[in-house]
């Protein structure tokens, strides 16, 4: 049976370009976490390059390989602390760039996820579409999917690493205040339709005129609120993830009378729409 995981959600800002002083903050947040028994440490979305990039060149120049130099920084941190961590970058690859989330523990990269679906925002205004299909990563046992921001307004997403074994969904993000309902309504549902944990990570401050909002959240898988940040301020969020519970899927209201499974009651063979794409007018 697994056991259970302690998680840490890092709400926090970050210096736009300034990759030294961002990685050192980085650190000290998952030292921070470590000491207070976290296992595995989640931080916002594009936290070590910052977001609102006005070119593809000023983006490029910020962006590295995955491995790369914060990697090698992270792996070292977390194999003393004998944790993992999840955070975001900006990825090149070749003449290529990508909105990323590294995934990093004490034998370093483990995997890593390019942003799927992308706003016209930001440094996704200049980034490449992911092209690596969805994927969960086995840590010892808890079974980790992640997406970025954006990927979280399409249940596709969310239900496709059900579907693959996810226990726990990972969303690093970088909502401003047009986001709100996000953080309010949408991971609470992404939690309950899948019935998996759900752990959205915001980040704070304000980067050239946009302001960020905070209002992290992880969520139970019967849609109810582990942890949660109601301010726009930094601060550590911290929450039990027992898989056991994400991998209860059928729920027994009324022995006989009143069961429900949303994943084994699903119809796939009425979604055929889903896999048409809408060409844009």
């Amino acid at each position: 049976m697994p056991r259970p995981w302690k998680l840490a959600a890092v709400q926090m800002d970050c210096h736009l370009g300034d990759i030294p002083f961002n990685l050192h903050q980085m650190t000290a947040r998952l030292r921070e976490a470590a000491n207070e028994g976290a296992k595995l440490v989640v931080f916002p979305e594009c936290i070590l390059c910052g977001y609102c990039f006005e070119s593809r060149d000023e983006a490029f120049a910020h962006a590295e390989p995955v491995p790369g130099p914060s990697v090698e920084v992270l792996m070292l941190t977390c194999r003393e602390l004998e944790i993992y961590t999840v955070y975001g970058l900006l990825e090149r690859d070749g003449d290529r760039l990508f909105n990323t989330l590294a995934l990093v523990g004490p034998e370093g990269l483990i995997a890593s996820y390019r942003k799927i679906h992308l706003p016209f925002l930001g440094a996704d205004r200049f980034t490449t579409p992911g092209d690596r299909p969805f994927a969960v990563h086995d840590l010892n046992g808890l079974k980790l999917g992640m997406n970025i921001c954006y990927d979280g307004s399409f249940p596709e997403s969310a239900r496709v690493l059900t579907l693959l074994g996810a226990d726990l969904i990972v969303l690093p993000t970088n909502w401003p205040p047009e986001a709100r309902l996000n953080p309010l309504h949408v991971v609470l549902t992404r939690a309950f339709e899948n019935r998996v944990y759900y752990a959205a990570v915001n980040r704070v401050g304000e980067e050239r005129g946009v302001r960020f909002i905070g209002l992290s959240r992880i969520v139970a898988p019967d849609g109810t609120l582990l942890a949660v940040s109601e301010s726009d301020q930094a601060e550590i969020l911290f929450a039990e993830i027992d898989p056991t519970q994400a991998r209860r899927k059928r729920i027994v209201h009324a022995a006989g009378k009143y069961e429900l499974d949303r994943i084994a009651d699903r119809r796939p063979e009425m979604y055929g729409p889903l896999l048409q794409r809408e060409e844009r007018a």
